[in-house]
């Protein structure tokens, strides 16, 4: 069976957390594996929540991989950076980041199949992390296993700094603050995100505003961590929904907005092979910046 020594980087962390980076899969299907006792720590079964050491020895049998079969196919992107280890690349909204039920075709990973992407799950190769559908923004796409595997590490110790713009509604009372509010899958619709859930995990959210207007706020956004939808149901539940986010937030949207007001605009991350630092910004796309223009500053 494969495995390996946990090394100095790894430890402290969660095994699930460690396997699931390793894998290149979702901290839920690592803890699956895990619990079907097909993961092996030091001789003995392991258990999801155990804090590794360095220098322990795991091994483990690999899930079944399904069928997986991907054709490029012609995508809209704007690429930012290329090297040989890594793309970043600007998606713009309305594209899915890589096939699931529901969307197998149009999606960035099928878009991006030429520029030799590779490492983590077959199904979404050099995917590193995700944007929504309807958010546009920056993204990390690793090139090889070994790029890939280091950047999912970073990603895992928060070394990855992500700024959002994002437009909210309504005043907000403070001029920065943090959102301290654990989220997990809603216990009866499994599509949306709440702070009432079974299974809550930590969400950590910080903003500072960066300029009030006639019946917004606009922010920036920094994640701490990455859960899904983390800023949509975090502001939804301060009462101050993200702007067009009709999932979270009011059923129609403002009148000239046709999606949710929210931009990864910045990246901040170590080069995975080098180390140097790397930094990236993507300026509001049109559609978000017409509809920001539209708007007075608040009296």
């Amino acid at each position: 069976m494969p495995g390996f020594v946990v090394g100095e980087a790894e430890a402290g962390l969660r095994l699930d957390t460690v396997l699931a980076a390793r894998l290149g899969t979702s901290r839920a299907a690592a803890q699956r594996l895990i619990e079907s006792g097909a993961v092996v720590l030091d001789g003995r079964p392991a258990a999801k929540a155990h804090v590794l050491r360095a220098g322990e020895s795991l091994v483990y049998e690999p899930p079944a991989a399904a069928a997986v079969s991907l054709v490029a196919e012609p995508v809209p992107y704007r690429l930012v950076y290329e090297d040989e280890a890594l793309l970043v690349v600007d998606k713009p909204a309305g594209v899915v980041v890589h096939p699931a039920p529901g969307n197998e075709h149009g999606t960035l990973v099928q878009g991006l199949l030429e520029h030799g992407i590779a490492g983590g799950h077959e199904s979404r190769p050099g995917i590193v992390h995700r944007l929504d559908r309807d958010t546009s923004g920056l993204l990390i796409v690793a090139r090889s296993a070994a790029a890939h595997r280091r950047l999912v590490e970073q990603m895992t110790r928060r070394e990855i700094a992500r700024r959002y713009t994002a437009l909210v509604a309504g005043a907000l009372p403070h001029d920065a603050g943090t959102i301290d509010a654990p989220l997990g899958r809603h216990p009866r619709d499994r599509k949306r995100i709440s702070l009432h859930t079974t299974r809550p995990r930590r969400a950590v959210t910080h903003f500072t505003v960066s300029r009030r207007l006639t019946g917004y706020t606009l922010l920036e956004v920094r994640l701490e961590t990455g859960r899904t939808h983390q800023i949509r149901v975090h502001f939804a539940a301060l009462g101050h929904p993200v702007a067009g986010d009709v999932v979270y937030g009011p059923a129609r949207r403002p009148e000239g907005l046709a999606r949710q007001f929210l931009h990864a605009g910045h990246l901040e991350f170590a080069h995975p092979l080098s180390g140097a630092p790397l930094v990236f910004d993507a300026p509001l796309p049109d559609d978000l910046a017409g509809f920001l223009a539209g708007l007075a500053a608040a009296p």
